[in-house]
């Protein structure tokens, strides 16, 4: 199986090379000093479960001379779905399988646009990892996790291929039979702790145990599976207590993509998290009042990031 990896950043860098490790012709997609230093030295991923070194590895910056892949894994942030979508034609054969692993729950819904739907499928990760480097990516914590599913739920030996490949590694991968509600479950999570770290300042340990931000994480959680299922999400009635034992049960020092952007003044998916759970709730006529606050307190530090105003 030949798989593109669209932006070899954390999530495309550390999920590539594990197929990589286990066979498949893997292509990276990257650009500047990372591209460079992925064609001359490889790909070399840093990890809590192991350090591994994929050389040579792929890596082209102009998805044209990579032509047809049959997998193309989506690892770029979510505010850059749209401009990949378009990128990403050259990638695209008859049966290509374009799997996004974007946070939030609107990618596939992009690329669908562009590429038509016959073409995409749902996905998502768990794992917190960064570029470290030049050709270095760090998984530094939170036990790798991947899945993907088409949303009508048809049955595809290839995607079977995919997971095994990832098993193979070590790496918990599935094919939930609802991708639709996985992506929510997942989106419930990410949401709350990304928009409660990022107006915080502090990591998961910190927001679980104070018990202002303990409450706003939990409200944050309940509104989140209420917009789900008024949009006719099948999340389960345990979604709420599952989702903040996991919270509960991660490393203290977490912190979140999002957070960590927006801590650095860079640009951040505060839009397609925080920013989508206050639309699709308006959406639906369901009030999302802590999210609402968040939205509202980072919006003016994400407009600063993308050189929309100077204070």
């Amino acid at each position: 199986m030949r798989v593109a990896i669209f932006g070899a950043g954390g999530v495309g860098g550390y999920f590539g090379g594990q197929l990589a490790k286990a066979g498949m012709e893997v292509v990276f997609i990257a650009r500047g000093a990372h591209l460079q230093a992925i064609q001359q030295a490889g790909m070399q991923v840093e990890s809590v479960k192991g350090n591994f070194h994929i050389f040579p590895a792929l890596a082209q910056s102009d998805p044209a001379v990579v032509g047809p892949v049959d997998v193309v894994l989506i690892g770029v942030k979510a505010w850059q779905v749209a401009e990949a979508a378009q990128s990403i034609r050259p990638l695209i054969g008859p049966e290509t399988i374009v799997i996004p692993l974007q946070n939030g729950v609107e990618a596939a819904g992009q690329l669908s646009q562009v590429l038509g739907s016959a073409h995409v499928a749902g996905g998502l990760c768990r794992i917190s990892s960064l570029v470290a480097g030049p050709g270095r990516i760090q998984h530094v914590g939170v036990e790798p996790y991947v899945a993907f599913n088409w949303f009508d739920k048809h049955a595809d030996p290839r995607l079977e291929a995919l997971r095994d490949a990832f098993t193979s590694q070590g790496i918990s991968a599935e094919i939930p039979d609802d991708i639709n509600t996985a992506l929510w479950a997942k989106f419930t999570f990410i949401a709350s702790i990304s928009g409660v770290g990022a107006v915080t300042r502090a990591p998961v340990g910190i927001q679980r145990s104070v018990q202002e931000t303990r409450q706003m994480l939990e409200s944050a959680v309940y509104e989140v599976v209420a917009v789900g299922r008024a949009h006719g999400v099948a999340l389960a009635e345990s979604t709420e207590r599952d989702t903040l034992q996991y919270i509960d049960s991660i490393p203290p020092l977490t912190t979140a993509s999002m957070q960590r952007d927006i801590i650095s003044g860079q640009p951040s998916e505060l839009e397609y998290q925080n920013g989508s759970v206050v639309r699709l709730g308006k959406a639906c006529g369901v009030p999302t009042p802590v999210h609402a606050f968040i939205y509202a307190s980072l919006r003016p530090l994400e407009a600063r990031a993308r050189g929309e105003l100077s204070f």
